[in-house]
C-alpha cells in the first residue's frame, strides 16, 4: 500500500486522465477582470453619493403579508392576461403586455370565464376605430371556420371586405332587381310533408311567431300624430288567421305556400266570409271598420318609400358556404333614417328565418350595423332585435351565431321610449344580453352614461375618456365582469380594407 500525505492525492481530473479521458476545461478569466454580479447590495437610504438617490431619512414602511393572487391588485403589480390564447389575435392587452385573443363562443364554453352568451355590442364615438375592430375580428375569425353575414350595410362599409373574398354584395334599393321577402319560410319549411304532427306544429309556432314579431314592428313604426299605430290582441288574431289561411296551414296541406306582405294586405282589404267568421266578427263591414288602421299601415308599407323592396318573393340566391355575404342598403339613405330602420327590421326577420335551422358546426358572425335606426321604430322593433340576441346559441343545439351589434352611444338605444318605459327597459336589457362589450373612446358625458348603465367604475371610465381617445383602435373590452384595455393592431392590408373615410378623402 502506498501512503500519501493529506491533501497530496490525485484529483478527479488526474484520475480520469490516467485512464485516457480528458475533461473539458473552463477558460481562465482574464487577469484583472471580475465576473459581474447579478445583485448588488444597496443601503436602505441609497448610495451616499451625488446623483445616486441618497435620502437623508428613511420613509416609514408598513409590511403586509398576502398570497400572490391578492398581491396583483396593488400597484405597481400587473395582472396576467387571464384569457386563453384562442380565437382571433386582436392586438395587445396593455395592462399585461401580452397578446389579446378574442373567442366569444370559446369563452362561453369555458367555465372559468364569466361569459354565458357570445353576443357583442361594440360602441364608440365616430372615428375611434369601431368599424375597424369589427372588420378585423370578422376577417380573422374566418381562419377558424367562421362565416360573415352583414344584415344591412347602410354605408357600404363592408364592400371592400366582400371584394377581398371575391364576393359581390347584394344591393337593395328603389328600381333595383333585388328583392327580399321577410315572410319567407326559410329552412323550417324543408321536408314539411315528412314531419310528424308534433314537429309541424312546433315549426309552425316558430315561423308564425317570427312573422308576428315582424308585422307588429312594421305596423308599430307607423304613426298617428305622436302615437304609434296599435297592434293589440285583436290585430294579432286577424293577422295570424290570415297568414294561416294564405299558407294553407289550416287546411293541413303537405306543402306550405309562401306568402308576402302585399298578399296579406290584399287578404285583409278584401276579406272572405271564412276569414270574417274565423276572426269572430259579426259582419264583413264590422271587420273592415275594426281593421282600418291595421290595413292602412300595411298598405303604406306596400305603396310607400320601400315599395318594391320587401313586397315580393326573394329574388337573390344566398351562397351560405361563401366566407361573407352582405346586403347593402346605401341606396336607401336619401329616404331617411326611418326607411333604413324599416329595412333593417325586415332584414333581421329574414336573416333569423334563414338561420333558424343551421347545419351542425355552422358558425357565423352576424353583424348588425346602425342598429339604433331600427330600434327607434318602437318597442316591437326592439323586441325583434331582442329575439335575435337570444338565438345566439343556435337552434336545437346546432349552429351558433355571434351577434355583433354596432352603436355610437347608449342614448341611441334608450331613445326608443320614455325613461322607465317598457321599450327603454328592454333596450337597456339588450346591453346585458351581450356579455361582451367593446367600449371605444367617448366624451365624458357619454362615458358617465355607460358607467350608470354598466357600473364601470372610475378607472374604467377614465380609460374610455382618456386613454381610448388618444389613438384609434383602443377600447375597453368588458368580458363578463372583467375589463381589458386592448389596442387593436392592423396589418397594412387590413388597414386598407377597414378604411371608412373615402367620402371625406374624396372631398379634399
Amino acid at each position: 500500500m502506498i501512503r500519501t500525505q493529506r491533501g497530496s492525492g490525485r484529483d478527479m481530473t488526474r484520475l480520469l486522465a490516467d485512464f485516457g479521458h480528458t475533461l473539458p476545461t473552463h477558460p481562465a478569466p482574464a487577469a484583472g477582470s471580475k465576473e459581474s454580479r447579478l445583485f448588488r447590495y444597496a443601503p436602505r437610504r441609497g448610495p451616499r453619493q451625488a446623483g445616486r438617490g441618497w435620502a437623508p431619512a428613511a420613509a416609514p414602511v408598513t409590511a403586509y403579508r398576502m398570497p400572490s393572487d391578492q398581491a396583483g391588485v396593488f400597484w405597481p403589480f400587473i395582472h396576467g392576461p387571464g384569457l386563453p390564447p384562442t380565437g382571433a389575435q386582436m392586438g395587445v392587452d396593455t395592462l399585461s403586455g401580452a397578446a389579446f385573443y378574442a373567442d366569444p363562443i370559446g369563452w362561453v364554453l369555458d367555465d372559468d370565464i364569466p361569459v354565458t352568451n357570445p353576443n357583442v355590442i361594440c360602441m364608440g364615438k365616430p372615428g375611434t376605430g369601431k368599424s375597424a375592430t369589427t372588420k378585423a375580428f370578422a376577417l380573422r375569425m374566418t381562419d377558424f371556420g367562421y362565416k360573415i353575414l352583414i344584415l344591412g350595410d347602410p354605408k357600404d362599409e363592408y364592400e371592400r371586405l366582400c371584394h377581398f373574398f371575391n364576393v359581390q354584395p347584394f344591393t337593395l334599393g328603389p328600381g333595383l332587381p333585388a328583392r327580399i321577402n321577410p315572410l319567407a319560410f326559410g329552412p323550417l319549411a324543408h321536408r314539411w310533408n315528412h314531419l310528424t304532427p308534433e314537429e309541424s306544429q312546433s315549426r309552425a309556432a316558430v315561423v308564425f311567431g317570427r312573422w308576428l314579431t315582424l308585422l307588429r314592428a312594421l305596423v308599430g313604426s307607423q304613426r298617428i300624430g305622436d302615437q304609434r299605430v296599435p297592434f293589440g290582441p285583436s290585430e294579432e288574431n286577424v293577422v295570424k288567421t290570415a297568414l294561416r289561411d294564405l299558407t294553407g296551414y289550416d287546411r293541413g296541406t303537405s306543402h306550405l305556400t309562401e306568402t308576402t306582405i302585399p298578399a296579406l294586405w290584399h287578404a285583409l282589404d278584401h276579406p272572405t266570409d271564412d276569414l270574417v267568421t274565423a276572426c269572430r266578427y259579426a259582419s264583413r263591414q264590422v271587420f273592415l271598420d275594426d281593421t282600418r288602421l291595421l290595413r292602412d299601415a300595411l298598405g303604406q308599407l306596400v305603396s310607400g318609400a320601400l315599395a318594391g323592396l320587401f313586397d315580393d318573393h326573394t329574388t337573390i340566391v344566398i351562397d351560405w358556404h361563401a366566407p361573407i355575404q352582405s346586403l347593402s342598403l346605401s341606396r336607401l339613405t336619401p329616404l331617411g333614417d326611418e326607411a333604413v330602420g324599416i329595412a333593417l327590421v325586415c332584414l333581421n326577420s329574414w336573416g333569423r328565418g334563414m338561420r333558424e335551422i343551421a347545419e351542425p358546426g355552422d358558425l357565423r358572425i352576424v353583424v348588425r350595423d346602425e342598429m339604433w335606426k331600427a330600434m327607434r321604430l318602437g318597442i316591437d322593433a326592439v323586441k325583434s332585435l331582442d329575439e335575435d340576441f337570444r338565438l345566439s346559441r343556435g337552434v336545437a343545439g346546432r349552429g351558433g351565431d355571434i351577434q355583433w351589434a354596432n352603436a355610437h352611444k347608449p342614448s341611441d338605444m334608450l331613445t326608443v321610449g320614455d325613461h322607465g318605459s317598457q321599450a327603454a327597459n328592454i333596450a337597456r336589457d339588450l346591453m346585458h344580453l351581450a356579455d361582451i362589450k367593446i367600449l371605444h373612446g367617448q366624451k365624458p358625458g357619454v362615458a358617465h352614461e355607460l358607467d350608470d348603465m354598466l357600473g364601470l367604475g372610475p378607472i374604467a371610465t377614465d380609460a374610455i375618456t382618456g386613454w381610448a381617445m388618444h389613438r384609434k383602435g383602443r377600447a375597453l373590452w368588458q368580458i363578463g365582469d372583467h375589463a381589458h384595455k386592448v389596442e387593436t393592431l392592423l396589418h397594412p392590408i387590413e388597414a386598407h380594407l377597414t378604411w371608412t373615410n373615402d367620402a371625406i378623402q374624396g372631398a379634399l
